[in-house]
């Protein structure tokens, strides 16, 4: 069967013969700009089907829908920040499957489909495995920030592999400079930088399903292949070359200060890998994709694990089903749905039919290429774990790690953590 993407009047016609219209809730983490950006599509959505849609956003998302779902008064649909959550949900009997063929949409429809499906997948209350989560607005991490104008300067190209990337490294080093700013510090949530990189190391030295069984801790934390990826970030966080101000002021710089090495005159860094958000911290005025720029976090070459991006995003799972419910899954898989936000901005999408033209600006569109440009996608892994590990123990134990203990010691620790919650 051959899953289309509906465009325009088609888009609209998707609609004809839905049932009458019905009042169609959502409930969702945003508020501010990107409370009126959801209300835009919602409001497209509403025009198209006829339903009575209704926005409610909240900064205690993760709370209330457990409260909600729990009093029986959920709305019809959640965008949840956390698959997590979502799986637990699930496993309790508040969600609704998505309809039959959703799966194979977006197989076929999104960049990395099957990463989506399987990030979408959960088990019911009788431990069977159903689809309940469809991606829309996602983010990426598996960027490394950079200025144009110094990489010119000093006659860098941008490495495509990790091995180039290495040697570019080096070749920083041997011409007197330092390559790489990496700050930890983010006052109760210090460390956290440094877990994105173990995830980075993770997804380009083992296959996915090694990546899964890490973050379920279906394989423990002290396991090789964990040690391993560890001492990965290790090799540019614990070398005193490396490091702007040296290994030892890794854990204490503030990661909203760490990259404005890069602007420095002269550069006190040429390098700093962050996600998406991070040109909210570049000096005032800076223009991304002339003053600053990135490029694509490059997978070895010699691993043939693909193209892996790492990042995070909102699932929509419905909550209390209504034929509305599954007419508002439906219409989010129009290009509409999608570009409708990406003219507004801060918005990126799996979706490969979009038009790439109509993203708010440049910078977006090259970001989105990457994420179009994955072979494998990954949420971001501490995200994913028991909060006491992935927002306690793996923090504080990468705080350690860059302060020099060993990293299996660091890796017990964090098992050992993990653990004393089961």
């Amino acid at each position: 069967m051959k899953h289309v993407l509906y465009t325009g009047a088609a888009a609209l016609a998707l609609t004809a013969g839905m049932a009458s219209a019905e009042q169609v809730t959502v409930f969702g983490p945003w508020l501010g700009p990107d409370q009126e950006n959801v209300e835009k599509v919602l409001g497209a959505f509403a025009a198209a089907s006829g339903h009575d849609v209704r926005y409610v956003g909240s900064d205690s998302f993760e709370q209330q829908i457990m409260v909600d779902a729990e009093a029986g008064s959920a709305p019809n649909v959640g965008v949840f920040p956390q698959p997590g959550l979502a799986a637990d949900m699930a496993s309790r009997g508040f969600l609704t499957p998505l309809a039959d063929g959703t799966g194979d949409w977006i197989r076929d429809n999104y960049a990395a489909g099957q990463s989506w499906v399987d990030l979408g997948t959960y088990a019911d209350e009788n431990g069977a495995d159903q689809l309940y989560g469809f991606f829309y607005k996602v983010d990426v991490k598996s960027l490394v920030w950079y200025s144009p104008e110094n990489f010119e300067d000093a006659g860098y190209d941008v490495p495509e592999t990790m091995e180039e990337l290495k040697a570019l490294t080096d070749q920083i080093v041997a011409d007197g400079e330092t390559p790489w700013c990496i700050g930890l510090g983010s006052g109760g949530a210090t460390g956290w930088p440094a877990t994105d990189w173990v995830e980075e190391m993770m997804l380009r030295t083992q296959p996915p399903e090694v990546y899964d069984m890490w973050v379920s801790n279906e394989m423990a934390f002290t396991d090789e292949k964990v040690v391993a990826a560890i001492d990965e970030f290790g090799a540019f966080a614990r070398n005193d070359d490396y490091v702007a101000g040296g290994a030892g002021v890794v854990a204490s710089t503030d990661f909203r200060d760490s990259p404005k090495g890069l602007f420095s005159s002269p550069p006190q860094c040429y390098m700093h890998r962050q996600a998406s958000f991070i040109p909210a911290f570049f000096p005032e005025d800076t223009v991304v994709g002339e003053d600053a720029d990135f490029f694509y976090f490059p997978a070895y070459e010699g691993q043939d694990l693909g193209k892996p991006v790492l990042g995070a995003g909102t699932l929509w799972a419905i909550t209390n089903d209504s034929q509305g419910a599954h007419d508002l899954i439906k219409f989010l898989q129009t290009t509409e749905a999608h570009e409708i936000w990406m003219e507004l901005g801060g918005f990126l999408t799996p979706l490969k039919g979009v038009d790439n033209s109509k993203f708010s600006d440049p910078a977006t569109a090259k970001m989105n290429d990457i994420l179009l440009g994955a072979t494998t996608f990954r949420f971001d892994g501490s995200d994913l774990m028991p909060g006491g590990v992935g927002a306690g123990s793996f923090w504080t134990g990468m705080v350690d790690y860059a302060g020099g203990k060993p990293a299996a010691e660091v890796a017990a620790e964090i098992q050992e953590s993990w653990d004393a919650l089961k």
